[in-house]
C-alpha cells in the first residue's frame, strides 16, 4: 500500500521506511526539511513538507492508504518552559494537522501514531502496567494523553488507528543506548539512582516490525504498548549492557546528580514503568528480541573487542 509517513528523517525513520520499501510498500515521508530528508533515504521515496503547525498540502497525502506518524520534538533535553511547550505543541498540534489532512484525503484508511509508554506517569514501582491501566499525572502523561487524544479523532472519524505506545528504544546508533555506550566502555556505567526501576525497553527492529504489523492487520486498533514482553530493573540492564561490552558496570549515578543535569526531565531515568506488550502478544506478534541479553548481543556484535 502507499504509506505517508512523519518523522522519517530522525533516529526511527530510515530503518522504518527501508523496512517498509522491503516489504513492497511504496513511501511518501513528510518532513520540515524535504530535500535533506530524502537524502538520507532510499531512491524512489517522495516528500512533502510538514513542521507540524501549518496544513499540508493536497498532495502531502495524495492516493495514501496509510499514515504513520512518528515526529515529534525529542523529550531528552531540559525541560525549561519553552522546551515544554515545544514536547508538547509538536505532538498535540502537529498530529491534528494530520488528522485533518487525512479527513481531506479521501484515502485513508489505516493510521498508526506514535505515543509513548510515558502514558502511565512515572512513580508506580513495580506495578505491571498494560493498555487497560490508567494514565497518570506528571508532564509526560499529560503530553501523551493530549496526542492520544488527537489520534482518537482519527478513530471517531472511521480511520481504523493504533496509537503506539512505545518504550525505550535500543539501537547503538541513537537513543538511550547511543549515549550509554561511551560510557560504558570506558568501565564507568553502572545503574541509576537505586537501579530498582524499570526500563521498558524494545529492540529497534522489533518496533518496526511492530508498526508494519500494525498497518498491516486490519483487526488491531486502539492502544498498542510497543514494548519488550521482557522489561528489567535499571540495575539488571547496566548488568546486562557491562556484560555485552565485557566491561564493569558497577558504579552508580546517584539521583541528583541527574536531576541537577536535567532538572524535571531526571524523573524519566528515576521512575521508570513496567509496561507489558499484553494487545500486540494476543494479536500474535512474536518479537525477535524479547530478551534484553540477546538483544544487546545482537545490537553490540564483538562489542568487547
Amino acid at each position: 500500500m502507499r504509506v505517508t509517513c512523519t518523522g522519517a528523517s530522525g533516529f526511527l525513520g530510515p530503518g522504518l521506511v527501508q523496512g517498509l520499501l522491503n516489504a513492497g510498500h511504496t513511501v511518501h515521508v513528510l518532513s520540515r526539511n524535504v530535500e535533506q530528508a530524502l537524502g538520507r533515504l532510499p531512491a524512489g521515496v517522495t516528500g512533502s513538507f510538514f513542521d507540524g503547525q501549518t496544513p499540508l498540502s493536497p498532495d502531502a497525502l495524495a492516493g495514501a492508504e496509510a499514515v504513520v506518524h512518528l515526529a515529534g520534538e525529542p523529550v531528552d533535553q531540559r525541560w525549561t518552559h519553552d522546551a515544554r511547550q515545544r514536547i508538547y505543541q509538536s505532538r498535540v498540534e502537529g498530529t491534528r494537522v494530520v488528522v485533518e489532512a487525512m479527513r481531506q484525503a479521501g484515502t485513508v484508511r489505516h493510521f498508526v501514531c506514535a505515543s509513548a509508554v510515558g502514558f502511565y506517569g512515572g512513580a508506580r514501582a513495580d506495578q505491571p502496567l498494560t493498555e487497560d491501566d490508567a494514565p497518570g499525572d506528571d508532564f509526560l502523561a499529560h503530553v501523551c494523553q493530549g496526542w492520544e487524544a488527537q489520534a482518537l479523532r482519527a478513530a471517531e472519524a472511521g480511520f481504523r488507528t493504533v496509537r503506539l505506545r512505545i518504550g525505550v528504544v535500543l539501537h547503538p546508533a541513537g537513543g538511550v543506548l547511543h549515549r550509554m555506550l561511551p560510557v560504558f566502555r570506558m568501565g564507568a556505567g553502572g545503574r541509576v539512582g537505586n537501579g530498582h526501576q524499570y526500563v521498558s525497553w524494545v529492540h529497534r527492529e522489533d518496533l518496526f516490525a511492530l508498526v508494519r504489523f500494525a498497518l498491516e492487520h486490519p483487526t488491531l486498533e486502539g492502544a498498542v504498548n510497543a514494548t519488550s514482553p521482557e522489561p528489567v530493573t535499571n540495575a539488571t540492564f547496566a548488568h546486562a549492557l557491562g556484560i555485552a561490552l565485557e566491561r564493569p558496570a558497577v558504579l552508580q549515578v546517584p539521583g541528583f546528580v541527574l536531576k541537577a543535569r536535567f532538572g524535571e526531565m531526571a524523573r524519566v531515568a528515576l521512575e521508570g514503568q513496567r509496561v507489558l506488550p499484553r494487545r500486540a502478544l494476543g494479536a500474535g506478534f512474536q518479537f525477535r528480541h524479547p530478551a534484553l541479553d540477546e538483544a544487546l548481543r545482537d545490537l553490540l556484535p564483538h562489542a568487547g573487542h
